[in-house]
């Protein structure tokens, strides 16, 4: 069983958060908050539209906030007007204005995305960063499920604006997050050497997000493993936030159960086929031994080892991770073709070798049975189904048009 040991990453600083969304819905909210006939405002079903839109820890403590304002204002009005009034028509107009440009400015984020995007700002673009991502892989294959994962952990926290790449002084940013930190080296390095290849360009110089940069590296590293090649939606820009505390319960854990997974995937818009589909990406992954070793060890008082795990692969874990294993050690999530982006994975799957919790129950769940099914016998049905996934997936809370910003250095804002 192949292992692998991973390199290390350094850091630069991060800057501070940007606010002006957050006033907008203020002004919004206490605009309708001043009039007297608000009473007959539901701010409940209000914020939690907005809520479904933005799906953003920062935006619900900030909407619960609002809850507790309007509710205030809707007691003192009350008690001004002594009864419940009815809102004249002139209301109901500014209320359904305020959820249409609610709608809008959040909508059309994914709506700008193009596949041409930079056709006339920096049209190698897609071949440059092929280019640099090729060479980087010949150095090591680590480079694919490396990049690959930098994205998901990229799009599953704050959308996909490379808020993962940004770093912090006093090691406080996303990628310090103990769901992150393992994060492998060469992810990281990927993207700096696209963005170096790009800005050498005079014609792209400081025009192509590294949002953009990593999502287009992602995609490379995926075909240059065998999988399939796509068109990348282009457009996204970066962010100006990375906080460590934006990191906790957004990224699944290897113990989750097939619930627990819907339920994450569902709140960042992704389907349960999604869901299984871009799980089929681990068959070029890794993990280290720390991350599984109770299914191997300690499982339960009666089964030390996970009964829905294969003897036989478990065994030959045993024997890759032993108890006191060096912590730098990996293990290739697919032992058939570690090296290949097929649909080994979901085969595997089938005969007890899926190395998380979260793999195997994809296999062992009826919910979720069939489409494993599915994709272990149909490579082009699992390809179809990552590439709609992953596309999908592309869209999470992007910045485009005035927000966020184009980095000069991806670790750090400008």
């Amino acid at each position: 069983m192949l292992q692998l040991r991973l390199s290390h990453r350094t850091y630069t600083p991060v800057c501070p958060c940007n606010i002006s969304l957050f006033l907008f819905s203020s002004i919004i909210l206490r605009l309708l908050c001043s009039r007297s006939n608000l009473i007959q405002f539901q701010p409940f079903y209000f914020c939690y539209y907005m809520l479904t839109i933005h799906r953003h820890i920062h935006y619900i403590i900030l909407y619960i906030r609002h809850i507790i304002d309007l509710t205030i204002c809707m007691i003192i009005a009350a008690k001004q007007n002594n009864s419940l009034m009815k809102a004249p028509p002139r209301f109901l107009v500014d209320l359904l204005s305020c959820f249409l440009l609610l709608l809008i400015s959040t909508q059309t984020s994914s709506a700008q995305l193009t596949r041409d995007f930079y056709r006339n700002i920096c049209p190698n673009v897609e071949q440059i960063v092929r280019s640099a991502v090729a060479e980087k892989f010949l150095q090591t294959f680590v480079t694919a499920p490396a990049t690959l994962r930098l994205y998901f952990h990229d799009c599953f926290v704050r959308g996909c604006d490379a808020s993962i790449l940004l770093a912090s002084p006093n090691s406080q940013a996303e990628k310090d997050h103990p769901d992150d930190i393992s994060l492998a080296g060469d992810g990281f390095d990927t993207v700096v050497k696209a963005k170096a290849a790009v800005d050498s360009n005079p014609q792209c110089k400081n025009k192509v997000s590294c949002a953009d940069i990593l999502a287009l590296a992602t995609r490379d590293v995926i075909n240059l493993s065998g999988g399939p090649s796509y068109e990348v939606e282009l457009g996204r820009r970066d962010g100006t936030i990375s906080t460590i505390a934006s990191v906790q319960r957004r990224l699944p854990h290897p113990e989750f159960d097939l619930d627990q997974l819907n339920s994450m995937f569902n709140f960042n818009g992704l389907s349960q086929t999604d869901m299984i589909a871009l799980s089929g990406a681990h068959t070029i992954g890794f993990s280290h031994c720390n991350r599984f070793s109770k299914r191997i060890y300690n499982f339960s008082p009666i089964n030390k080892i996970d009964p829905t795990l294969n003897l036989q692969y478990a065994l030959q874990l045993r024997q890759a991770c032993p108890l006191r294993v060096d912590p730098r050690i990996a293990i290739n999530m697919d032992p058939t073709t570690p090296q290949t982006f097929d649909n080994q994975y979901f085969k595997n799957l089938q005969q007890g070798k899926g190395l998380f919790t979260s793999d195997q129950v994809l296999a062992t769940d009826a919910r979720s049975k069939n489409t494993v099914n599915l994709f272990a016998s149909n490579k082009s049905a699992f390809e179809s189904a990552f590439i709609d996934g992953i596309t999908k997936m592309g869209r999470i809370g992007v910045k485009t048009g005035n927000q966020g910003q184009i980095r000069v250095d991806c670790s750090r804002v400008n």
